[in-house]
């Protein structure tokens, strides 16, 4: 009689524990076999994963995670297994031999057997700068620069261009790609104007967000899901000065109200690692802000995600390296980019810990963080490449989209006696100017290489071909550099404006058109043809000493491969629906200028941009 009631005792325990556990829990698990464990079993809740695979790591095992080492600072992929590093990038310009999609996806498939190879088998997550595309790849689809989408003011075709640019990125196995930029530029003089979308917070919320669900779909884990992170954490945009890496001297008020905002919304849409500013808030630096970084981003906004570093960022905090270490994890960073220094840095966050410099504490936080986010995109359980998506890659489909793109971006600024759109009958259309037939300077920076370069770098439609591609048989398309060779044309299109460059390489005291922009407008306008101007460039730039020598102005901003969205503007099968994302100053003098500045009186407002 007593087994019998002990029995039913159990069973009564038993029945009581289930219905708990259905309270409690969604998930109902079994692990009957113990040589899986708890992490390994997708079926457990992410927590749980994460509380196991936590539990069994080592301190060397957990320090591995918190670093990001650069893929050619590798001695050889065995550095993965030895120091169980948690993560490898591409910084800009960083490509296996030969730059095809297929090197790309079996390199990554290198790296991370090198990870699964080790004691708990963590994989890697990559990292790129796949900013207006996967524009480290030679033949990927290239967008506008992010300037011109804020131009367009369309987040669903951002959401669009960033899903392409997921699937691109997939299809070499990399998951996770440093953007978008939410930066709120503010000066133009700053050369990463063009990575914002625009000069007002709205923009960074609504059209930043809309980036980040590309990139993410609609849960981590998805097909072609990679990893968004937004940048730079806070206020890079608005530097005294415009200057790259600079000080944000602005009060608490105006840092939150104009720089906060698209930090928020990109959390609301599940962006899942933020990445730190170069920059400083009134002489402190980024990197080194406790308050900015754990009190408002990670509890009074409840960010869950990872933060990481900027490229060796941890380096220009006061101090020697051990001391630059403590202040940056101890402020809240997670993942420290440490291109080449990642076996020191290593050994020393491993002798702060061990003196008490760093409690364990944050070193739980930090690797929980990273491991959440790995969980999440399910790279446990489909840690190689998804080759179905490397055909993809600059596919008609991907260039369709960036052609919509381009054509939303462009912006009529000016068009006297109605010369747009362009017939496509004329006798004759003279096309010049450096930027007409240049794919590399039509791209910009962040293209191939870090800071972009001039000529035929990829595969891609300049302005030019779009133009010979677009009119008809029986129109003569002639073609100079400098503008000689108009004289008889019914108008010619000059194309001019800026050459690549990137951070720190575009910072500008003078942004009025160069010397050889301005000698070929003037030949031009000595052979009396009527001139349509399409400004190529990063930003506004000072056209007014010019302003009276042509009867039209589109500002295609950074259009990237596809050039024949140009084209659809300027012959009329798209009407223009671009608005400028910055205010357009009339003279040096006015920057920096903004919508809602005292006094304000731009060449062209906010907002502004014509239509046929």
């Amino acid at each position: 009689m007593r087994s019998k009631l002990t029995a039913a005792f159990i069973l009564l325990l038993m029945a009581l524990l289930a219905i708990s556990c259905k309270k409690t829990t969604k998930y109902t698990v079994t692990n009957d076999d113990d040589s899986q464990p708890i992490y390994q079993n997708p079926a457990y809740p992410v927590e749980e994963r994460v509380d196991d695979l936590l539990s069994r790591m080592t301190l060397d095992e957990k320090i591995g995670q918190m670093a990001q080492a650069e893929r050619n600072a590798l001695g050889n992929e065995n550095d993965i297994k030895t120091y169980f590093l948690g993560s490898i990038l591409s910084g800009g310009g960083s490509a296996p031999s030969p730059n095809t999609p297929a090197a790309w996806a079996d390199m990554y498939d290198r790296f991370q057997s090198a990870a699964l190879n080790t004691r708990l088998k963590i994989p890697i997550i990559y990292g790129i700068d796949a900013v207006h595309g996967h524009n480290n790849v030679y033949g990927a689809t290239i967008f506008p620069h992010n300037i011109g989408m804020g131009c367009t003011g369309n987040p669903d075709l951002v959401e669009q261009a960033a899903r392409a640019t997921a699937e691109e990125v997939s299809g070499t196995g990399i998951d996770w790609t440093f953007g978008p930029c939410i930066a709120v530029p503010r000066d133009e003089r700053w050369g990463r104007t063009y990575e914002g979308f625009g000069e007002t917070p709205e923009l960074a919320e609504q059209i930043g967000s809309a980036a980040v669900r590309g990139f993410q779909g609609n849960a981590l884990g998805g097909p072609a899901s990679i990893l968004a992170c937004t940048k730079h954490f806070l206020g890079d945009g608005g530097t005294t000065g415009g200057h790259d890496q600079g000080n944000t001297e602005v009060d608490e008020q105006t840092l939150r109200s104009i720089h906060l905002p698209g930090y928020i919304a990109a959390i609301q849409d599940g962006v899942g690692s933020i990445m730190v500013s170069f920059s400083s808030w009134n002489g402190q630096k980024m990197h080194g802000n406790h308050y900015l970084l754990t009190d408002v981003l990670k509890g009074e906004l409840g960010f869950e995600g990872f933060l990481i570093s900027d490229w060796s960022g941890i380096d220009q905090l006061p101090g020697d390296y051990a001391s630059d270490i403590e202040a940056s994890i101890n402020a809240g960073l997670d993942m420290i980019m440490v291109p080449t220094r990642f076996i020191e840095f290593i050994s020393t966050l491993r002798n702060l810990v061990n003196q008490n410099r760093i409690p364990v504490s944050r070193i739980d936080d930090a690797v929980r963080r990273i491991l959440r986010i790995k969980f999440k995109m399910g790279l446990f359980e489909n840690p190689y490449t998804d080759r179905s998506y490397t055909g993809s890659i600059g596919s008609a489909e991907h260039r369709q989209i960036a052609r919509e793109c381009v054509r939303q971006s462009l912006v009529l600024l000016k068009n006297d006696n109605q010369i747009l759109p362009l017939s496509k009958n004329l006798a004759r259309i003279h096309v010049a100017g450096k930027n007409a037939n240049d794919l590399g300077n039509q791209c910009g920076g962040w293209t191939i290489s870090w800071q972009g370069s001039s000529g035929n770098i990829t595969v891609g439609t300049t302005i030019l071909q779009a133009i010979q591609n677009t009119v008809s048989s029986g129109t003569q398309v002639t073609y100079s550099i400098d503008g000689n060779g108009a004289a008889g044309a019914d108008v010619a299109v000059v194309v001019v404006g800026e050459t690549p460059y990137a951070e720190g390489a575009g910072d500008r005291s003078n942004l009025n058109l160069s010397s050889e922009d301005v000698t070929a407008l003037a030949n031009v306008n000595n052979s009396g043809t009527p001139i349509v101007l399409i400004l190529v460039s990063g930003r506004p730039m000072i056209i007014t000493p010019v302003l009276g020598i042509f009867e039209a102005i589109i500002a295609a901003w950074l259009p990237g491969s596809e050039g024949q969205g140009v084209a659809d503007v300027l012959f009329g099968d798209y009407s223009p629906t671009g608005k400028l994302s910055h205010s357009w100053p009339a003279a040096m003098s006015q920057i920096p200028i903004n919508v809602g500045d005292p006094g304000y009186n731009p060449l062209f407002p906010y907002g502004y941009g014509l239509s046929y």
